[in-house]
C-alpha cells in the first residue's frame, strides 16, 4: 500500500474492467481491492469492492449473473486490471448484458437480459 493512502487509512483500490472475452464487448468497471484480486485469481470467479457498501462481493452471488475468468490483465501503471470472461447473464444490475447500454442522449443501445425486481426483489440490491 502507498504510505499516503496509509496514512489516510484508505483502502488501495484498482480500477477493475470486465470485457467479454469472446467479443470484446466492455460489460462493467468496478474496483478491487488486494482481497477481491486474489480470490478471484484462486476462483477463477470475479470478485470486487464496492465502494458504495464498503465490503467486498462476487459477482453474481445474489443474481447468479456471474464472470467466469479466462485472462487477467494489468496496466503498465499497476492500477487497472483487464477482466476477460465469460458473463453468464447480464453484467448491469439494471438487467443489461452490458453497464454501457445507453448513449449520453438517453437512447438505449444495449439488450436487456433479466428484470432487476426478479432476481434482486423490490429493493434492487445488486
Amino acid at each position: 500500500m502507498k504510505a499516503e493512502e496509509e496514512r489516510k487509512g484508505e483502502k488501495e483500490l484498482k480500477h477493475a474492467i470486465a470485457q467479454d472475452y469472446e467479443t470484446g464487448e466492455v460489460l462493467m468497471l468496478a474496483h478491487m481491492d488486494e482481497e477481491a484480486l486474489r480470490l478471484s485469481i484462486e476462483t477463477g470467479k470475479a470478485h470486487y469492492w464496492s465502494r458504495s457498501r464498503g465490503k467486498l462481493w462476487r459477482k453474481g452471488e445474489i443474481s447468479g449473473n456471474e464472470q467466469i475468468i479466462k485472462d487477467i490483465l494489468i496496466d503498465c501503471d499497476e492500477d487497472t486490471v483487464l477482466l476477460k470472461v465469460k458473463q453468464i447473464g447480464g453484467a448491469c444490475h439494471t438487467g443489461y448484458r452490458s453497464c454501457f447500454y445507453r448513449r449520453m442522449n438517453e437512447e438505449i443501445v444495449g439488450k436487456k437480459v433479466f428484470e432487476p425486481a426478479e432476481k434482486y426483489g423490490k429493493k434492487g440490491d445488486k
